[in-house]
């Protein structure tokens, strides 16, 4: 049996139609750009997600964590709001507390005549390296009574 062109087919058929047991190049491309053009998509979404964690990274250790976990919050519950707030607290600059705080702290130390927690964890090194004890190391107390 000859494999001829049918009677009723037009002479000329249109590129993208295959010969029986050939393969079809067009499916071929067409499901490789589907391919990338998903992949694509994916990871300019990925990459959008996360831009309020990579302009937080910069930034204070919590501020981030903050952001980082706002962004899970909202890829994982689909709730926009948590990526808006994550990207308004990426854009603030939050001033550093802890700084001022320590200092307070360390102050209010000298004031009440406590040693310092530095100070106190860094003789503590230095008795553990020698092989004597904490207790053993004299309470360091501010000389004329504590007061200034």
């Amino acid at each position: 049996m000859a494999a001829g062109v049918h009677p009723l087919a037009p002479d000329h058929l249109p590129a993208f139609i295959t010969a029986p047991g050939e393969t079809d190049v067009l499916m071929i491309v067409t499901a490789a750009i589907l391919v990338f053009a998903v992949l694509g998509v994916g990871l300019f979404y990925l990459r959008l997600h996360t831009m309020p964690e990579r302009m937080a990274h910069k930034s204070q250790k919590i501020q981030f964590e903050i952001v980082a976990v706002l962004g899970l919050l909202a890829l994982f519950t689909h709730v926009h709001l948590f990526w808006v707030a994550g990207l308004l607290l990426a854009l603030i600059d939050v001033p550093d507390f802890s700084g001022q705080f320590g200092r307070m702290a360390h102050a209010l130390e000298r004031i009440a005549g406590i040693a310092p927690r530095r100070a106190a964890e860094g003789e503590a090194a230095v008795a553990e390296a020698r092989g004597a004890d904490a207790a053993d190391l004299p309470a360091s107390k501010p000389e004329g009574g504590g007061h200034a």
